[in-house]
């Protein structure tokens, strides 16, 4: 794994910059769009099989959102360790947050939704098909206002997770991004489908972003390439950007066969 976590330069004074070198660090960052995209990321963790869930999803409920314009993705894991229960991993694209509210406030009122999904309600009320649903509500970033498509070749997909200390040193992991970060991984091979500022959702201040490979041996080659990368030395030293995450997640994802990502 790459080491991202916070990075270490000689001297805390060094180290932390002043509110007014931060500031105008942020300000660097180009003009942000007129709208971006919001995220909303599930993560279902499963009490069995999936094959309930996913009828559900790729039956009713996801065409229920294709009929609202909404792209959807979902996601299961690369490899299940053992002893770990298997989850779904669902993604809903939004062209900005009011569509958000909107989809949201009339999926109930959708009748057609409504009667095909009642079934499923139904019979999941006294057996659940999933424990537990985490949610991360994210906004788009600046460099990529609007999701990638993945090519169709795609095997792997990783979420990576980047907790930070606090707000201001996640507005400064975000820049990091922005400003230098994805565009080594453009070159490098580390192909971007999402990133987003984490809204709401279980760990916070925090970031997420999916990226797609062909498999696990073009991720590692391309991962190298990003390690060995000029730039990402020079970046990676420098103090505006120390101490910006304290804790990174990586997730391994396979696409469901009802998945548009």
């Amino acid at each position: 794994m790459l080491r991202r976590n916070f990075m270490k330069v000689a001297g805390a004074f060094v180290a932390t910059p002043t509110f007014a070198s931060t500031s105008a660090a942020l300000r660097s960052v180009s003009a942000a769009p007129k709208e971006k995209e919001i995220y909303e990321w599930r993560i279902y963790t499963l009490t069995g099989g999936g094959a309930p869930l996913d009828s559900f999803f790729g039956r009713t409920l996801f065409p229920a959102y294709h009929r609202k314009k909404i792209v959807t993705g979902a996601f299961k894991p690369y490899r299940l360790k053992e002893g770990e229960k298997d989850q779904r991993h669902v993604l809903f694209v939004y062209p900005n947050l009011a569509t958000y509210h909107k989809v949201k406030r009339e999926l109930w009122d959708d009748t057609v939704f409504r009667q095909a999904a009642q079934p499923f309600f139904d019979t999941t009320a006294p057996a659940p098909v999933y424990s537990n649903m985490e949610t991360y509500l994210s906004e788009a970033f600046d460099r990529i206002p609007v999701y990638r498509k993945p090519g169709d070749e795609r095997t792997l997909l990783e979420i990576r997770i980047y907790q930070s200390p606090n707000e201001e040193a996640n507005q400064r992991k975000v820049k990091m991004f922005n400003t230098d970060e994805m565009a080594i991984f453009d070159q490098v091979g580390v192909n971007s489908v999402l990133y987003g500022e984490i809204l709401a959702g279980p760990c916070m201040p925090a970031l997420m972003y999916l990226t797609w490979y062909r498999n696990e041996e073009t991720r590692s080659a391309a991962w190298k390439l990003f390690g060995e990368h000029p730039d990402w030395m020079r970046i990676k030293a420098l103090p505006e950007y120390a101490y910006t995450a304290t804790n990174n997640q990586s997730i391994f994802l396979s696409p469901m066969s009802y998945s548009q990502i």
